[in-house]
C-alpha cells in the first residue's frame, strides 16, 4: 500500500512539473516568434528577391560536381565580383580589348549539390541553400559574403540561418581560413536541422493521438516525449552528438507503470502488459538500439507494443 501511495505522489509531482515546464516552453516559443518573425521575414523576402533577380539575369548556370567545387573556383568568383564592382564604381565601360571577353558579359550562377552560388551587386557572393526531407523540398536559406577587397578576408554580411544555429562561431572558425569549408558546413548544419525537425513533425502528424508531452530544444538536438497509449507511460529521451547529426547517440526508452486508477479498463493482452508484479520501470533496450539506426516514426510507435511484450514476459517457469 505504501509503494502504491509513493508511486501516486511521485507521478502527481512529475505531472505538475511537466505542466509548468510546458507552459514556460510555450511562452518562450511565442516570445521568440514575436521577436524574430518580422525582421527575419523582411530579410528573407529581400534576399530572395535579390537571388531571383540574379538568377533571372544569368547567362549561364553551371552545375558542378564535388571535385569541381574547389578553392580555385571560389577565388575566381571572388575576383569576378570585385572586378565588376570596381568597374562600376569608376563608371568604366566594358573594354573587350583589355579584359577577357567573357569576364563581364557572362553572368554565371553555380549550382553545387543543394547550394546555388550567385554573384551579387556590390562585391558580394550569395549562397542559397536548398533543404529537403524525404525527397520533398523544404525551406530556402541564404548567406551573403563580402570583403572590402579581393585580398581581404570575407565576412558574413547577411543571412537567414535560424538564430540558434552557430553561424557566427563557424564564421570565426572557418571563413577566413577555408571559405569553401565554411559554405559547405553551413549547408550541412541547415540540412541536419531540417532532418531532425521534420522527424519530430512527422511523428506528431502520424501518431499525435499516441504522443503525450513532447519537448525539444530549438535546434532539435534534444528531444523528449511520452507515449501513453499503453498500460504504462513510455518516456523517450534523445540526445544528438552535435548539430550535424540526424540520428541520436544518447538514447533512453523507459516504460513506467501507471497508477491502478489510470490503467486501461479494457482487458486483453495489451491492457495487461504491466499488470502483476512488474512495478519497476522497464528499460526498452530493443527500441534504444533500433533508434541508433532508424528514424523516429518507424520504430518508436510502431514497434513499442512488441518491445514491451518482449520485456515483460513471465519469469516464473511454472506459469503457462
Amino acid at each position: 500500500m505504501g509503494e502504491v501511495t509513493f508511486m501516486q505522489e511521485d507521478d502527481n509531482h512529475l505531472e505538475a512539473t511537466r505542466a509548468r515546464f510546458s507552459s514556460v516552453l510555450k511562452r518562450h516559443g511565442e516570445l521568440t516568434e514575436r521577436l524574430s518573425r518580422d525582421s527575419d521575414k523582411m530579410i528573407f523576402e529581400r534576399l530572395q528577391k535579390e537571388f531571383e533577380a540574379a538568377r533571372a539575369s544569368q547567362t549561364q548556370e553551371v552545375c558542378l560536381d564535388t571535385e569541381q567545387w574547389n578553392d580555385g573556383l571560389l577565388a575566381t568568383i571572388r575576383e569576378r565580383v570585385h572586378m565588376e564592382a570596381e568597374r562600376k564604381a569608376m563608371q568604366l565601360p566594358l573594354d573587350s580589348s583589355m579584359l577577357p571577353i567573357s569576364m563581364f558579359n557572362d553572368k554565371i550562377t553555380y549550382k553545387v549539390g543543394t547550394k546555388v552560388i550567385c554573384c551579387l551587386e556590390g562585391a558580394r557572393i550569395g549562397i542559397q541553400y536548398e533543404t529537403s526531407f524525404a525527397g520533398e523540398a523544404r525551406e530556402l536559406y541564404h548567406c551573403v559574403l563580402e570583403s572590402k577587397s579581393f585580398l581581404e578576408k570575407m565576412t558574413v554580411l547577411q543571412h537567414t540561418v535560424p538564430f540558434f544555429l552557430p553561424i557566427r562561431e563557424v564564421e570565426n572558425d572557418l571563413l577566413s581560413s577555408n571559405a569553401m569549408k565554411f559554405i559547405d558546413h553551413i549547408g550541412d548544419l541547415l540540412q541536419a536541422y531540417v532532418d531532425r525537425r521534420e522527424q519530430v513533425r512527422l511523428i506528431k502528424d502520424l501518431y499525435g493521438n499516441q504522443i503525450g508531452q513532447l519537448y525539444h530544444s530549438l535546434p532539435y538536438h534534444m528531444i523528449e516525449f511520452v507515449v501513453d497509449d499503453f498500460d504504462c507511460k513510455v518516456t523517450v529521451s534523445l540526445r544528438y552528438a552535435d548539430l550535424l547529426s540526424i540520428l541520436p547517440t544518447g538514447i533512453s526508452v523507459v516504460a513506467w507503470p501507471m497508477n491502478q486508477s489510470k490503467k486501461s479498463p479494457t482487458g486483453g493482452k495489451k491492457g495487461n502488459l504491466l499488470h502483476g508484479s512488474n512495478k519497476s520501470p522497464i528499460r526498452l533496450s530493443y527500441a534504444e538500439d533500433a533508434l541508433r539506426t532508424l528514424s523516429l516514426p518507424e520504430e518508436i510507435v510502431l514497434n513499442l507494443p512488441e518491445a514491451l511484450e518482449q520485456n515483460v514476459e513471465p519469469k516464473d517457469p511454472v506459469s503457462t
